[in-house]
Formats: C-alpha cells, structure tokens, sequence
C-alpha cells in the first residue's frame, strides 16, 4: 500500500536557481541519501522479522487457500502511513526537523512492518536480486536528476497526475482482480516512480538553492525529501519484484 503514500508535501520553487554545485548542496543531499539508506535498512529489518517470526507473522498475515493476505492489525498497520501522512499534511503547520523526522521514521517503520508480507510470498534470492536492481536503477535516476539542466516541473506534474490514475486503478483491480489488467498497472508503476526519482532529486536540489541556508528549514526539508526519495524506491521495488520475484 506505500504506493498510496507518494505526494507528501514537496516545497514548491518558482523562477530559476544557481545550479552551481557547491559544498552546502553535497553536504545537504548527502543527509537526503545516508536517512534514505538508513530508512531502507530499518524496514528492510522490521520486514525481516514481521515476515519470519512466528509469533509476529501469525498476528499480521494469513495464509488461506495459498494465498498470503493481512489480519485485521496488518491491515491497519498497512493503512497506517497514510493516516500519518494525512495528518502531517493538514496538522502540523510549522514542522520542525524534529516534527519531520518522527513523521519520516513514523512512516518508514509502518511500511517497514508491512512488507514482511514481500518475504513471505517470495524467495530470498529475487527479493535480493530485485533490491540490488533497484538500488542501481535508483542511483542511476537520481544522478539524471541531480546533473540535467533540463527543468523537470512540467514532467513531475504529469507523473504525478499518472500516479493519481494508478491509485484508481489499482482500486478497481482490487475488486475485478485482474491479470492482463495487474500486468498494465505493474508496468505503468515502474514508469511512474523511476521517473518520479529524477524529478523529486531534482526538486530537492532547487529546494536547497530556495531555502537559502536556514538551517531549520533545511533540516525538514532533509526529512520529507528522504521520504519522497524513499517512497519512491520502495513502489519501485515493489512493482519491479512483480515482474522479476520468484515465488515460493
């Protein structure tokens, strides 16, 4: 369900900026990339043990007629990121770096705990293959927009329109289940979000130039753009794994 997630309040910039690059940007988006990693390691942690210990397995997941799904507390745990991001959205008005870190670490945790679902439908072997494919792809999208000179706003707002469009079509597969149709939305998925990674890099980059060195501002926005850049990786993940997971 992270797919849902994506759109948290991106700061908007307007006119042009000094795409120079300089030791304040490095140092800036590497403490996007170092909370994206470490954010990718938390829940690939929680999904570790909510996917393979028994007695937190048992609580979150069912396994009926071969099919893996949610108990009543997975689902709400599954739900709950957005709840949070609805909440940060419309509640909090002023964030500090703090606010946006325990709303980023929030969200991370959650999705984290959720994707013990991932272990349990495939094997170890595609999830780590599809994670190395990910992180090399991620890398690679996130370089195109960090370098390119070519200004990616009206691109972002026509992959956020088409994610808008996914959403409501994963909702309708839900109930007509789908396979031609789940192939069409997997496909668009990973279009979608590698896309979505040049532009939020690129974004993040302009954000920096527009905040203008306030520290306070510079650490929320270091928060929500680790978050961006992490739900972007993880919807990756997940409908590149549709394609390539081997399941048990």
């Amino acid at each position: 369900m992270s797919d849902f997630n994506h759109g948290f309040a991106r700061p908007e910039v307007s006119g042009t900026a000094d795409m120079s690059l300089d030791v304040g940007l490095r140092k800036f988006m590497l403490g996007v990339y170092n909370k994206v990693a470490l954010g990718l390691l938390l829940s690939a942690t929680l999904a570790y043990i909510t996917g393979t210990y028994p007695p937190v397995r048992d609580l979150m997941f069912t396994v009926a007629n071969n099919r893996v799904g949610y108990s009543l507390l997975g689902m709400i745990i599954a739900f709950a990121p957005l709840a949070v991001i609805l909440f940060a959205g419309f509640g909090i008005r002023n964030a500090t770096p703090r606010t946006a870190g325990l709303v980023y670490w929030s969200i991370v945790s959650l999705i984290g705990a959720s994707l013990g679902v991932v272990t349990i439908v495939y094997t170890g072997e595609s999830i780590g293959t599809t994670f190395l494919l990910t992180a090399t792809a991620f890398g690679g999208l996130s370089l195109v927009g960090y370098t390119t000179k070519k200004d990616l706003t009206g691109f972002g707002s026509f992959l956020i329109m088409g994610l808008w469009g996914l959403i409501g079509a994963s909702l309708i597969n839900m109930f007509m289940n789908s396979g031609p149709m789940a192939l069409i939305i997997n496909l668009v998925g990973v279009l979608i979000f590698a896309g979505l990674i040049a532009y939020d890099t690129q974004k993040l980059k302009m954000t920096y130039y527009q905040l203008g060195g306030n520290e306070a501002a510079l650490g929320v926005a270091t928060n929500y753009g680790a978050l961006s850049l992490y739900l972007d990786f993880i919807n990756l993940f997940q409908f590149l794994l549709s394609f390539l997971g081997n399941r048990r």
